[in-house]
């Protein structure tokens, strides 16, 4: 695989992504190290727009689910139809490379929970029948951070199937008025492929060929138990979360060609890998407190090997 696989990415990308290339690394990565992506960003800050030019650039089959309170769980998994005197199975949009679940705090719990096996499993199940998804089955879910009405907050264990959750902010104003020049640009979506399926299976498969020396295991650990042991968490980063971060770790050695980790790529990650599965206190919410707080202090508090 070319060593400038991140380059020629980002050079796509940022066609009609204007700034971003944190958010982007994260989502590559994600999808290299086979997880899920939790995007969370208020209204127009280009969480759409970022899902499908990576998937475009990627060359991967791209579907968008509207979440929305009446969706059903067979409207994103399929169902069975009579036809011809026999039950035939339709797909739903699950059927794909990149699904991305738009506001997906919108739909009844239900209906997320429809995703569970899908995002776990990469596998459907309809009477009885499972069916198995794409190998390259990645789920890009957006939320919006600041609605509380006509909402359905995650789950734990939903939140937890994501690897990453980035988080999209707004763009300076040199940023704005670049977004206004390209806008016919965006139009007329100039996104094509540059990588191929066979070049991310196998992307995917030097994640294992990626060494890890045991100080960075244990610096990544030293992470997540620094934030558990904070006393405004009430729950802290899990197993499932240093497993999360040195994959994405291992992921964005691939993109830059490296068959090697470095402590940067480990601190790079943290906040993707980490602030989603943090639980704080009720009286250190009301005192303020966040997430990304707690991670940006165990990344002081922990040395780098």
């Amino acid at each position: 695989m070319a060593v400038n696989l991140r380059e020629k990415i980002h050079g796509e990308v940022s066609k009609v992504v204007v700034g971003k290339s944190d958010a982007v690394d994260a989502v590559i990565s994600t999808i290299i190290a086979g997880g899920h992506v939790l995007l969370e960003g208020v209204p127009g800050v280009a969480k759409t727009l970022l899902a499908k030019a990576v998937a475009s650039a990627l060359g991967l089959e791209f579907k968008r689910v509207q979440f929305v309170p009446d969706l059903l769980p067979s409207d994103i998994t399929g169902t069975m139809v009579y036809k011809a005197g026999e039950f035939e199975f339709h797909p739903g949009p699950v059927f794909t490379e990149i699904l991305l679940a738009d506001e997906v705090n919108r739909a009844p719990p239900k209906t997320q929970a429809a995703l569970l096996e899908a995002m776990q499993e990469r596998s459907v199940t309809v009477w009885g029948e499972t069916r198995r998804l794409p190998p390259l089955f990645t789920v890009i879910a957006t939320m919006n951070p600041i609605e509380f009405e006509g909402v359905y907050p995650l789950s734990e264990a939903q939140v937890d199937r994501f690897m990453s959750k980035v988080t999209l902010g707004y763009p300076s104003i040199d940023e704005m008025v670049e977004i206004i020049d390209r806008l016919e640009a965006i139009e007329e979506w100039p996104v094509r492929p540059v990588v191929t399926r066979e070049e991310l299976l196998e992307a995917r498969r030097r994640i294992w060929r990626v060494h890890v020396d045991d100080n960075i295991k244990r610096y990544a650990a030293f992470i997540v138990e620094a934030t558990r042991r904070d006393p405004r968490v009430l729950l802290g980063g899990s197993p499932r979360a240093v497993i999360s971060m040195i994959q994405l770790a291992r992921a964005y050695a691939v993109l830059e060609g490296r068959d090697y980790i470095v402590p940067d790529d480990v601190k790079r990650m943290a906040h993707h890998a980490l602030d989603h599965r943090i639980i704080l206190k009720p009286e250190a919410r009301l005192a303020g407190a966040t997430p990304e707080a707690v991670v940006d202090g165990a990344l002081d508090q922990v040395e780098p090997p």
